[in-house]
């Protein structure tokens, strides 16, 4: 069972990767905020920032090398997925640590579980945002990636 925990973690990876890659360059500078909010592209940055303070806190190590996104930068696609993909590697290389000591983690008093609750609904919730954004601003993501990221089971 303790393999799933990793495993669905890299299954969220892919589901952001898959709508990342969906979005147009336009799409991924819009933004409905009329306040300098964050634009659809430093959305996807806030995730990796908010995974490497979390890595920060529970495995230091883990962290090394991981560098977050300033907050008011809108970074390229490429540099995203590359962000995110380290990131996504650093998050399950510690949740397999608290996998290993029981359940237990750093920064986590209720253990390994309740966090990957805490980063899946984080993400999700940015996610719906990001598609929300999208969608309002007249940027279409393809019906088999709007879909596809709900089933999780071929993903």
């Amino acid at each position: 069972m303790f393999d799933q925990i990793v495993l669905t973690w890299r299954i969220n990876h892919r589901v952001n990767e898959m709508l990342l890659a969906a979005i147009s360059e336009a799409g991924l500078r819009s933004s409905l905020s009329t306040r300098d909010g964050r634009d659809v592209a430093r959305q996807f940055a806030h995730l990796h920032n908010v995974r490497v303070a979390w890595l920060e806190v529970s495995a230091k190590d883990l962290a090394k090398g991981l560098k977050k996104f300033p907050s008011k930068e809108s970074p390229p696609r490429a540099a995203l997925k590359q962000a995110l993909a380290s990131s996504t590697e650093a998050i399950a290389a510690m949740l397999q640590r608290g996998i290993d000591a029981g359940g237990t983690l750093k920064g986590f008093s209720r253990g390994v579980v309740p966090a990957l609750g805490y980063f899946l609904a984080h993400e999700g919730h940015h996610r719906g945002s990001i598609l929300l954004t999208l969608k309002q601003a007249g940027y279409k993501v393809p019906p088999d990636v709007q879909w596809g990221i709900w089933e999780w089971q071929k993903i």
